[in-house]
Parts: C-alpha cells; structure tokens; sequence
C-alpha cells in the first residue's frame, strides 16, 4: 500500500504566525492517536495493522514512549534496557530492532511518530533517569533515529515540568539541538500545560496540555491531585487552556495532548464511575479547535495500553480488547472535524466569541465560535439555538448547513443574507445532541 507522505512536501514546521503547523508549502492539521504501549504490546503483524487502521482514518500523528518503566519489554519479552540504574540501552536486543520496524512501517504509511524517550512520571519521577545519566540514553536515541525522517520528538511524559526542570530543560535542548528541523513538545501531567514551565524556551516548538479525564466536580480525588492549589482548574472546560497558550508572547501552536479518552472512567481511577463516551470525545475536540488549537489528540482506554488479554487485568477500569476498541465510534468520527477544518482553510480563521449575539453559555452550554472570512462555524454539545451577529458577512453570497458531527454529513439550510443577529435552531437527531453549524 502506497500512501502520500506528508515530509516530501517539506519538513513540518510552525507557521509563520506561530499558530499552526505546515509541511512545506501546506497546512498541516495534526490529528494525533494516543498509542503510548505500541513498542510494548503488539506483534509486528498487529502493530501494521493498528497503524494502517489509524492512518485510514484520517490520523496523521501516532504518540508513543518506548520506555515506560524501569524493566521495559515487549510482548516477546526482549527487554529495552541492560540495567536500569542507570538506564543502559541494550542496542543489540530485539526491544529495539521492533521499534525500528514500527516506526518504519510508519513511514511507509505517512503517519508521523511523536516520540517520548520515556514515560517521564515514572522513569523521571521515580529517579532511574536524572541529569547524571540523561546523556547516554539520549546519545543512544538521537543516533540511532537521527535519519528517520517522520519523528516529532516529546519530552516529559505525564509528569509535571517542575518534577525535574533542570533535566527536561536539557532533553528538550538535546532533542533540538540534534536537528533543529525537528519539531520538540512536552506532554505534561494531568490539568496541566508545557507553557506553565517551558513557553519561552527556544526548543520548545509547540505546547501541549493535558486537560485530562475528570468531571467538573472531580477536584480532589486523593489518588493524586493534578493542578496544584493556586494554579487554578478549568475543569472540562479544555478550550481555557487554548484561550490562555494563545494569549502568551511568543506565539506557538497549543493543542490538547491528552483530553479524556473514549471508554475511561470519569477521574480515572474508579470503574464503578460512569465512563466517558464518543460525545465527550467530541465536545473535547470541538471546543478545543474551535478555540484556536492547532489540532487535537484522540485516545482510547483499551488502545493506549493495547489491552490484550481478559485474563490478566488492565489499567483504569479497561473494559474492551484493543482489537475491537480500535473500531469504536469516537475514534472514527475524528476526521470529520478535520476534512472541516481543511475544507475552510484553519489556518487563516481564528476563534470568534464576539459573533455570538446570545449568551455563550456556561459548561456543557457553550457555543464556540470559529470564523475567517469568508466562513463561520458554531458548536452547541446540547443543541442549544445559535444566535450569531453576521453583519459583517452581509453581500458574501454564504450558505448554512447543519454538520452532523457523528456521520460528518452536512445538510443545506438556507442562504445567510447577513444580518444583525440571525437565529439557527439544531434539528433533533437520533445520534446525539451536539451539532455543528457550518455557513461558508
């Protein structure tokens, strides 16, 4: 199977404005999975076919780590380190040579890998990798890659950035300084943002943050608490974080890194809470684009750990074999919001609360707003009416149509002469309540 391969066209680089990301000449929507056991759970024959599932589906950027804890293997239990004080790469076992094979086929099928030298919370925050053996690990790494020519490199790993900054600060600079055409981010730990450390420094390309997988009223759990007292909590509400990474100087592209996955406890922890579901799924993704992300990251429970086998139990309440769950709805209802965004023109629209002529809504009532210009587009997740000032879209010639966000399809509604305040009702539908509204 012969797929186009985005870095042909050109390296993927931040944009000239700072908001977004291009390949080349074209703008690049990043549509990422979240796949952070992929070198650990899979044959090579399933790791095919998961990455041609994804690619088939509209993704573009796979995340990963290749060590996750101390005594990494893989499934055939070929292990990644020699010692793990201090961390030694066994260059010779097959740990390796499988991930070399992943992430060609990888390449083979266009995907970008977004790489994380290890899961930081644990490897990081447990004290096996410190500033004193950083430097042979990553020396194994960089040449090892140095010519694959589709990684994004990701420090950090759900681990806040003041676990270790000193260390991170000097990942961050190696990874870049290795090739600076190469893209570098920072995933960091839940209800938190790489910008809260890391905005103004030079490696850092773009900001992710984890909005996470708690409710609103999920604040304190005692499993462990995220945001710390007096940073604040936006709750569910991912799109502050968009609202507070594109108001910093300089601008980078921000986007959620890790939203809530599909098929997941709500607050993470207790499987006899109600999961989250496609819905949620979208209203993350809706909000957080709409708000000027440069992409979103999709996850799934049982895909993120490859959940494999019903006799051993799974993290956080896993409930689906990674086989099937690579098939639910959340997962392929992702694309539609990025053939949106594509067929706009993203890049040259920013977010536009000030076109709302009703109120904007608090929580699950907020209409987020997206405009260029020459198109709008609204997001109710309750199907609340849609009251928007066009004015100044008046003798455009533009048209609404009713997107479904679940089947992608859009439905005419009529033309918008533009007006002061012009009124759209969502229709009722069997598949859900939230609707997008598309006038172009």
């Amino acid at each position: 199977m012969t797929l186009e391969k985005p870095w042909e066209t050109g390296a993927l680089r931040v944009s000239e404005d700072g908001r977004t990301f291009r390949c080349g000449d074209r703008p690049f929507f990043w549509l990422a999975d979240t796949a952070w056991l992929l070198f650990h759970q899979l044959t090579t024959e399933e790791s095919y076919r998961y990455l041609r599932n994804r690619r088939e589906l509209g993704y573009n950027v796979i995340l990963a780590d290749f060590i996750h804890t101390a005594g990494q293997t893989n499934l055939a239990g070929q292990r990644a380190l020699i010692d793990s004080d201090p961390p030694r790469p066994d260059a010779e076992s097959g740990f390796w040579q499988h991930a070399d094979e992943v992430i060609r086929m990888a390449e083979e099928l266009g995907l970008w890998m977004g790489l994380l030298p290890v899961w930081g919370s644990s490897l990081v925050g447990g004290g096996v990798l410190n500033e004193g053996n950083l430097d042979p690990y990553l020396d194994f790494l960089l040449a090892r890659y140095r010519d694959a020519p589709n990684i994004v490199w990701i420090a950090g790993g759900d681990v806040r950035g003041d676990a270790n900054p000193a260390l991170f600060r000097r990942m961050g600079r190696r990874l870049k300084a290795d090739r600076p055409d190469r893209l570098v981010g920072y995933h960091p730990f839940g209800r938190t943002d790489s910008s809260w450390w890391f905005h103004g420094e030079d490696w850092l390309d773009f900001n992710l943050f984890q909005s996470g997988h708690r409710r609103y009223d999920q604040t304190q759990l005692s499993v462990w608490d995220d945001a710390a007292p007096g940073e604040g909590c936006f709750g569910e509400d991912n799109w502050r974080y968009v609202e507070s990474d594109r108001a910093r100087v300089p601008a980078k592209p921000t986007l959620d890194g890790e939203p809530s996955y599909e098929q997941i406890p709500q607050g993470l922890h207790d499987p006899s809470e109600p999961y989250w579901n496609s819905a949620d799924v979208r209203r993350y993704a809706y909000w957080s684009v709409f708000a000027g992300a440069a992409g979103h990251t999709y996850g799934h429970n049982a895909v993120m750990q490859f959940y494999r086998d019903r006799s051993s139990p799974g993290a956080f309440g896993v409930r689906e074999l990674w086989s099937d769950a690579v098939h639910h709805p959340g997962a392929a209802q992702m694309i539609h919001l990025k053939r949106l965004m594509e067929s706009v023109g993203f890049e040259n629209g920013r977010p536009a609360q000030e076109l709302l002529a009703g109120e904007q809504g608090e929580r699950y009532e907020r209409i987020s707003v997206f405009a260029g210009e020459d198109f709008v587009l609204a997001y109710t997740f309750t199907g609340r009416e849609i009251r928007l000032a066009l004015s100044s879209f008046a003798g455009k010639g533009l048209s609404a149509y009713w997107m479904d966000p679940v089947t992608g399809l859009l439905s005419y509604l009529r033309d918008v002469p533009g007006e002061a305040a012009e009124t759209f009702v969502p229709p009722v539908r069997e598949d859900g309540t939230d609707m997008v509204l598309v006038i172009r």
